[in-house]
Parts: C-alpha cells; structure tokens; sequence
C-alpha cells in the first residue's frame, strides 16, 4: 500500500492511495470461505456449496467490504503517524469509471487542513469585569417577597395593582367561556392593565387579544382557544371578575425566621438581608463571569483572524448529517456554525499552549463539591466523606456525566486563565446596572 499526499494549498490537500491486490485479497479469501461454511444455496448441503459458486455470488460485495476496512485503517494510521491535523472527515472523491478489476485500486480523498495561527491573550481590549453588589432596594424587595409568599390571602373590595383575580374570559362567537387566575402583570397591554384597576366582584372588563400577552401562545392558556386561532387572533373579550384577593405579607417576627432558616439562625431582619446578601451575590458572581468569559470570547474572535477551508467544509457538511444536504443548506449551516467552529479551534491553541488539562483529580474533586451543594440544599449540611465518595463514584461510572462535568472544569480552568492573563478592568455595580450594562434595559 502506498500513500501520497498533496497540498493544493495552506489549507487543503488531497491524499492519494494506493491499494494493491496483496493488501485485500486474503481477507475477502478468508470471509468468502467463512461464507462457505454457512451459505444455504438450494441444491446443495449446508457446507458443501462449490468456493467458485461463492465467490461468483458474494466475491464482489466481500472485495468491497474488505477494501474499505484496508482503506479506513491505513488513512487514520497514516493521518496519526504524520500528525496532519483536520477540519470534518476525509472526504473520498467520486470516480464514475472505477475499475474495480484492476491490480491496483487508486483512491482520493480531500482532506480539510487546520489553519496556522497565532493567539494572544493580550490582544483582548476594552473588557469589562463586573463585581455584582446587592443593594439596599433589592434586598427590601427580596424581603416583601418572602413575606409575600409566607403571607395570608384575603378578600379585597376593588382591583389594585397587586391584585389576584379570578373570573372567566367570555366570547359568544368564538365559543369562549374560560375560567382564569390572573394578576396584571401577566399583560403586555399596560391600556388591558390599567382597564382593571378599581373594578369591582361582577364588573366586567373587555379587552382586545391582539397585542395582550408578550406571546401569542398565551391565548391557549387563558382563552383555551387552539393552536390555529391564536395567530392574529384579534377580537374583543370580555372578562368577568368572580373574585378579587390581595396578599396581606406576613410579619416579620422569630416565628418566621425560624421557619425560613431554622430555629435561633436569625433573629432580626437584619440578618435576613444579610443571607439574601450572601446568596444574592454568589448567584451575581455567577453571571457576571459568565458575561466576562462572554466579552473574552467575542474579542478574540475579532482580533484572531485565520481563514477557514471553507468549500470543503461546506461539501463536508452536505454528507455528515443522516440526511444529505443541497448545497443551499450546507451554505447556511456553515454560517450558522462558522463562529463556533472558529473558537473551537481558538480554544484548542490557548488550552495547548497554557497546559491546560483535566485530571481524574480535577473530576473528584469538582464532583464532590457540587455533590455537597446539592446535599446542603436538602439540609444535608455535613455529609461523610464516605456519603459523598460514594456518590462521586456511581456519578463518574456514567459516559455521559463525565463529558460533562469535564466540559464544566475545563470552563472553570479557561475562566481562572481569563482572570489572571486577561487586561480587563474592573468594575462594582448594582444588579440592575449590570442588566443596563449587559442587556440596555
């Protein structure tokens, strides 16, 4: 067998093979004979069917077979030996006038190369890292929150903004005549919301559907109308309020504390804002590294140029999937797929570069502190070393956990490497500075 490779360019090349008789023809004689022994041929015993008969009937198909093992063997072997680094599979070129009686078989196949570039972190500009601080406004919502929650409902006379409604939406000539839960901020309309306050148990307030939830599908849920209908659907409805209840928020007193963070934890509201505090900002530190790994990534695919193989790639694509593509689609998906493949290759280079890697270590100990976590979240607050290894060992028996929970560390490596290697300023804000910040709202 001989393998010859060319390059077309700097990222493309086409390999050519050679497969000579010598390199297939004991093994399609091989599986034609075990073909031999079980082949039921009628007119003849099970065994005892003519070789000349089995090669003439399977001969082809097991030449094929046996070649095509020959070929996907020796390319990856090859494609190791001569550490070529690609972009998809090797893709056999087509020839329409293959003589497969030949003594040598010759074969192409078109080969995607990696690109050659060069990455560096401190290319990265104009990063912004956030630290995340609870205010005194949110912490005050949090808190009427939970006494909302641990408070009592009772009856109101009129509709105010916090209201909880119960009524019935009508429509004679659609057939309507749902019963609904509702408060106002279920509506996008804020004219719908408004039309509401001060009424009254039997007062009726109609609205129109077009425009009134921030999805369509909405009207399913409130309406009960069908799927077909939902789409413009634009009429007036009227609904008619049965009940109108208010949440009167529980007191803040030992009893609550006691029931929100057990007996003698907390004692004052102080100290309710203290572990809202606590938990509001880890989850804030949460975001926050992920909007800055966000930030990192954009910029250095702005400031990591390289070109990509780009026709290949997109002939790749048209054959990888279970159903072939035309080459429209092909076409978009590669431009859907064109960034995430470039920080693929972005992300192989700086992990390669800064020895980034995973230890079975890395899996334990990351598996055991989120086990502890979860356990802590159950009031499981000091579980045995022995509990916890346990359940390391069954999570890291599982394929596909450990893909995962790889992915997750290998995160938290790159974010670590961000935060010490990246130029990126820092900045303390409110929540809701860094949603304006992030997001413009």
């Amino acid at each position: 067998m001989k393998i010859t490779r060319k390059n077309t360019d700097a990222l493309n090349a086409v390999l050519t093979i050679e497969v000579a008789k010598e390199d297939y023809a004991p093994q399609v004689e091989k599986s034609l004979r075990q073909y031999a022994k079980t082949a039921n041929i009628p007119g003849f015993r099970k065994g005892a069917v003519p070789f000349g008969m089995i090669q003439k009937q399977y001969g082809k198909g097991v030449m094929l077979e046996e070649v095509n093992k020959v070929l996907q063997e020796n390319l990856n072997k090859y494609l190791q030996q001569e550490k070529i680094d690609i972009l998809g599979n090797p893709l056999p070129r087509k020839k329409e006038d293959f003589n497969w009686e030949a003594e040598n078989l010759e074969f192409e196949y078109e080969l995607g190369l990696t690109p050659s570039f060069d990455v560096s972190l401190d290319d990265v500009k104009n990063v912004t890292q956030y630290k995340i601080f609870a205010d005194e406004k949110l912490l005050d919502d949090q808190v009427l929150r939970i006494r909302k929650q641990y408070g009592k409902m009772i009856s109101a006379d009129a509709v105010e903004k916090d209201s909880d409604i119960s009524g019935t939406f009508l429509n004679t000539e659609k057939g309507i005549d749902a019963p609904a839960h509702i408060t106002l901020d279920i509506f996008k309309d804020k004219k719908a919301a408004d039309a509401f306050l001060g009424k009254k148990v039997g007062d009726v307030v109609t609205v129109k559907t077009k425009g009134l939830f921030d999805d369509d599908h909405k009207l399913m849920d409130y309406l009960k109308v069908g799927h077909d209908d939902v789409h413009g659907l634009d009429i007036d409805v009227d609904f008619k309020i049965e009940e109108i209840t208010m949440s009167e928020p529980a007191e803040l007193n030992q009893e609550l504390f006691d029931k929100l963070f057990g007996p003698g934890n907390v004692s004052s509201v102080e100290d309710i804002k203290a572990k809202i505090k606590e938990d509001a900002e880890k989850q804030f530190e949460t975001q926050a590294n992920q909007k800055f790994l966000n930030d990192v990534t954009e910029s250095l695919l702005s400031t990591t140029k390289f070109d990509l193989p780009s026709d290949f790639l997109k002939r790749w694509i048209q054959t990888v999937g279970e159903t072939p593509l035309t080459a429209e689609q092909a076409e978009a998906e590669y431009a859907r797929s064109e960034n995430g493949l470039r920080y693929q290759l972005i992300e192989g280079k700086i992990m390669n570069e800064n020895k980034l890697q995973i230890t079975f270590e890395d899996l334990k100990s990351f598996t055991a502190g989120m086990i502890r976590q979860q356990m802590a979240q159950f009031g499981q607050m000091n579980p045995t070393e022995e509990d916890v290894e346990g359940i390391v060992a069954r999570v890291l028996s599982n394929q596909e956990e450990v893909k995962r929970l790889s992915d997750q560390v290998m995160h938290e490596k790159m974010l670590n490497l961000f935060k010490d290697k990246v130029k990126a300023k820092t900045k303390e804000v409110s929540y809701q500075d860094f949603i304006a910040a992030s997001y413009g709202e």
